[in-house]
Protein backbone atom coordinates (compact mmCIF):
# COMPACT_ATOMS: atom_id res chain seq x y z
CA UNK A 1 0.00 0.00 0.00
CA UNK A 2 1.92 3.10 -0.80
CA UNK A 3 2.16 5.89 2.04
CA UNK A 4 -0.93 8.36 2.55
CA UNK A 5 1.63 10.79 3.46
CA UNK A 6 3.36 11.39 0.21
CA UNK A 7 1.91 14.14 -2.33
CA UNK A 8 -0.61 13.19 -5.20
CA UNK A 9 1.10 12.48 -8.88
CA UNK A 10 0.48 15.09 -11.68
CA UNK A 11 -3.85 14.41 -12.89
CA UNK A 12 -4.03 12.24 -9.27
CA UNK A 13 -6.42 12.87 -6.43
CA UNK A 14 -5.93 12.30 -3.22
CA UNK A 15 -8.62 10.67 -1.20
CA UNK A 16 -9.20 10.26 2.77
CA UNK A 17 -11.07 7.71 3.94
CA UNK A 18 -11.96 7.64 7.64
CA UNK A 19 -13.01 4.22 9.61
CA UNK A 20 -16.48 4.58 9.81
CA UNK A 21 -16.79 5.71 6.13
CA UNK A 22 -14.65 2.59 5.27
CA UNK A 23 -17.33 -0.09 6.79
CA UNK A 24 -19.23 0.97 4.48
CA UNK A 25 -23.26 0.93 4.42
CA UNK A 26 -25.32 -2.16 3.48
CA UNK A 27 -28.56 -1.65 1.15
CA UNK A 28 -31.03 -3.84 -0.46
CA UNK A 29 -32.82 -1.10 -1.73
CA UNK A 30 -32.31 2.14 -4.03
CA UNK A 31 -34.73 4.60 -4.44
CA UNK A 32 -34.22 7.19 -7.08
CA UNK A 33 -35.44 10.25 -7.64
CA UNK A 34 -34.44 13.61 -10.05
CA UNK A 35 -35.68 17.04 -11.45
CA UNK A 36 -34.01 18.81 -13.91
CA UNK A 37 -30.87 20.11 -11.87
CA UNK A 38 -29.94 17.14 -10.03
CA UNK A 39 -30.51 12.84 -9.21
CA UNK A 40 -31.17 11.83 -5.73
CA UNK A 41 -30.31 7.82 -5.13
CA UNK A 42 -31.27 6.89 -1.55
CA UNK A 43 -30.03 4.01 0.08
CA UNK A 44 -32.33 1.82 2.08
CA UNK A 45 -32.00 -1.18 4.06
CA UNK A 46 -34.92 -3.11 4.45
CA UNK A 47 -35.92 -6.02 6.91
CA UNK A 48 -38.21 -8.30 6.48
CA UNK A 49 -41.16 -8.50 8.88
CA UNK A 50 -40.18 -5.16 10.05
CA UNK A 51 -42.46 -1.99 9.25
CA UNK A 52 -40.42 0.44 9.09
CA UNK A 53 -37.77 1.21 6.50
CA UNK A 54 -34.48 3.71 7.13
CA UNK A 55 -32.76 5.82 4.35
CA UNK A 56 -28.98 4.91 5.49
CA UNK A 57 -27.56 7.11 2.91
CA UNK A 58 -28.31 9.93 0.11
CA UNK A 59 -26.07 10.76 -2.43
CA UNK A 60 -27.07 13.97 -4.89
CA UNK A 61 -25.79 14.02 -8.20
CA UNK A 62 -25.91 16.34 -10.97
CA UNK A 63 -27.04 14.92 -14.28
CA UNK A 64 -23.28 14.55 -16.17
CA UNK A 65 -22.45 13.04 -12.58
CA UNK A 66 -25.01 10.45 -12.91
CA UNK A 67 -24.83 9.60 -16.40
CA UNK A 68 -20.46 9.02 -15.93
CA UNK A 69 -21.70 7.18 -12.57
CA UNK A 70 -24.09 4.82 -14.41
CA UNK A 71 -21.25 4.19 -17.30
CA UNK A 72 -18.72 2.88 -14.70
CA UNK A 73 -21.18 1.00 -13.14
CA UNK A 74 -21.94 -0.80 -16.16
CA UNK A 75 -18.34 -1.00 -17.27
CA UNK A 76 -17.86 -2.50 -13.57
CA UNK A 77 -20.58 -5.25 -13.59
CA UNK A 78 -19.59 -6.43 -17.48
CA UNK A 79 -16.08 -6.91 -15.62
CA UNK A 80 -17.11 -9.13 -13.07
CA UNK A 81 -19.46 -11.15 -14.87
CA UNK A 82 -16.15 -11.60 -17.15
CA UNK A 83 -14.19 -12.92 -14.28
CA UNK A 84 -17.54 -14.80 -12.27
CA UNK A 85 -20.30 -15.41 -14.82
CA UNK A 86 -23.06 -13.63 -15.56
CA UNK A 87 -25.11 -12.50 -12.61
CA UNK A 88 -29.07 -13.69 -12.53
CA UNK A 89 -31.22 -11.26 -12.43
CA UNK A 90 -34.05 -12.42 -9.79
CA UNK A 91 -37.46 -10.75 -10.09
CA UNK A 92 -38.12 -8.46 -7.40
CA UNK A 93 -41.45 -8.91 -4.96
CA UNK A 94 -43.43 -5.40 -5.36
CA UNK A 95 -42.63 -4.26 -1.91
CA UNK A 96 -46.43 -2.88 -0.45
CA UNK A 97 -45.77 0.81 1.20
CA UNK A 98 -45.64 -1.01 4.88
CA UNK A 99 -42.39 -2.43 3.58
CA UNK A 100 -44.12 -6.29 5.00
CA UNK A 101 -44.64 -5.65 8.31
CA UNK A 102 -48.27 -5.58 9.95
CA UNK A 103 -51.24 -3.90 7.82
CA UNK A 104 -53.22 -1.07 9.97
CA UNK A 105 -56.49 -2.11 10.82
CA UNK A 106 -59.73 -0.04 10.91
Amino acid sequence: MAEQNQPPKEGQISLELNEEIAEGIYSNLAIINHSASEFVLDFVKIMPGVPKARVKSRIVLTPQHAKRFLRALQENVNRFEGQHGEIKDVEQPQIPLNFGGPAGQA
